[in-house]
């Protein structure tokens, strides 16, 4: 089979890094944040373009963190995409606010900004772009959007860490970006780990502050905080995988080119949209089927032996945990078809041309079956 993603190939082409990197940490005594973290924080951040990174301990975390350290709370609205993982909304409800949802582009999959504005009212506080697939949302329009409202804008960069937006990294357009550092992401730890971005000094401490029970210094508590430390191991991996970031990068886009040769005029089949002004790093290779064909590839596929994933087989606004936002079915069609036809094929920088191949070959047969 085919994986989705191969992290045993990713491990031994950097095993000695890694190794190295464990016994330092178990060498130190030290395992919740200390030196490691904060070497990791200055990277990352560095890497972002921004002048803070706060280690805490996964993804929907530094949503959850950046949320509450702005202010935001019960009876605030947060607009966002339904078309996307649901930490993204999961985090505003958390917090106490409730997500407003916002239709996408069909061609990017990120949030319309053309759409944003009606959405607005005098309860809406923040907008929360996703940078979904590796691609970056179009921050010039949402930040114009966000300027002329005195809105918050809070990015969620779990999937593109890397990806530019006119050159610059994401992660530094709004107040703060959100990181993921889970094992299937391009820069992934040996378990969950996240952090949080930022320009803001005021931001930076008080993310700090909160991912440890709301203390500072220790045993003196501000505000009500939680545990949410990045542990030393997670970082010190993360630390010998991010030289290689880069390289890793443009091999996806390597392997995202081959791919679209090989797809482009495959009868069904809609390759990726490059927006021009982007960056995208290809965190996942997403094609779109059309004709209703998209779940008898995914069978076909695996009988091939090629993994293949649904991200995401059914929109936000359609999730039970979500009804009592009062959605229903046909209020966001965009995303709605988007969930029918998207597929994701393995991406991952050890893959082969002759896995590729292989892939593309597979994909192409059964196009061919029900033309």
């Amino acid at each position: 089979m085919i994986p989705i993603i191969d992290l045993k190939a990713q491990y031994a082409s950097i095993e000695r890094e890694i190794d190295e990197a464990i016994k330092r940490v178990l060498r130190s005594g030290h395992f919740i944040l200390g030196p490691e973290v904060e070497a990791l924080e200055k990277e990352v951040a560095n890497l972002c373009g921004c002048k803070y990174g706060i280690g805490v301990a996964s993804g929907t975390d530094a949503l959850i963190l950046a949320i509450k350290a702005v202010g935001i709370g019960p009876g605030d609205e947060v607009i966002t995409t339904p078309f996307t993982f649901v930490a993204t909304a999961s985090s505003i409800v958390h917090c106490g606010a409730k997500p407003v949802f916002v239709d996408i582009d069909p061609l990017t999959f990120n949030i319309n900004p053309d759409l944003i504005e009606k959405a607005i009212t005098k309860k809406t506080k923040a907008i929360i772009p996703v940078h979904l697939y590796g691609q970056p949302a179009e921050m010039d329009k949402i930040m114009e959007i966000a300027r002329a409202h005195n809105l918050i804008v809070i990015e969620d960069a779990a999937q593109a860490i890397g990806a530019k937006y006119k050159g610059r990294p994401v992660g530094q357009f709004g107040i703060a970006g959100c990181l993921s550092f889970f094992p299937t992401k391009s820069l992934g730890g040996y378990g969950d780990g996240g952090m949080v971005v930022t320009n803001d000094a005021e931001l930076a401490e008080r993310v700090g502050m909160l991912r440890i029970h709301g203390s500072k210094p220790r045993y003196y508590y501000h505000i009500i905080g939680a545990n949410s430390r990045l542990d030393a191991l997670q970082a010190a991996i993360i630390r010998a995988k991010l030289p290689y970031l880069a390289g890793w990068t443009v091999q996806r886009q390597m392997l995202a080119n081959q791919y679209d040769k090989a797809l482009s005029n495959v009868h069904l089949i809609k390759i990726p949209f490059r927006a021009p002004s982007c960056s995208h790093i290809f965190h996942q290779y997403t094609i779109r089927v059309t004709g209703g064909k998209r779940d008898p590839l995914k069978s076909f596929l695996a009988d091939r032996g090629v993994a293949s994933a649904v991200y995401y087989p059914m929109p936000l606004h359609l999730q039970s945990c979500f009804r009592e936002l009062d959605y229903k079915q046909g209020d966001f069609p965009e995303s709605e078809k988007a969930s029918h036809e998207v597929i994701s094929l393995p991406m991952f920088p050890e893959l082969s041309e002759k896995e590729l191949y292989l892939i593309s070959n597979a994909v192409a047969d059964f196009m061919r079956s029900v033309q």
